[in-house]
């Protein structure tokens, strides 16, 4: 089961459709200096309180920073605790702004 998204991937998916929440799961002072426009900031240690459950049907792409750590640690949760397609973003936060 492929858990990476990589960047084109995601420009095409977030264009292509309405079915998609991206999650940067930074620190919310880390989320406030630069991110993804259309992301959202959900801190992981809050994420992985349980606190957050996605509407059914939506894929998930979770981000932090330059990609791994946080993101492939926060797709892993909510892959095993939901029914979304779940997916880590390659690259991170910054490769948006890099491409």
């Amino acid at each position: 089961m492929k858990t990476v998204i990589t960047l084109a991937e995601l420009k095409q998916l977030h264009e292509n459709t309405e079915n998609i929440i991206v999650i940067d799961v930074r620190s919310t002072n880390e989320y406030n200096e630069k991110h993804i426009p259309f992301a959202g900031n959900l801190p992981i240690d809050i994420l992985e309180t349980g606190s957050f459950t996605p509407e059914q049907g939506k894929i998930v792409v979770t981000t932090c920073g330059n990609g791994g750590g946080r993101s492939e640690q926060a797709a892993n949760y909510l892959r095993e605790h939901n029914k979304n397609e779940v997916y880590f973003l390659e690259g991170g936060t910054f490769g948006w702004f890099n491409d």
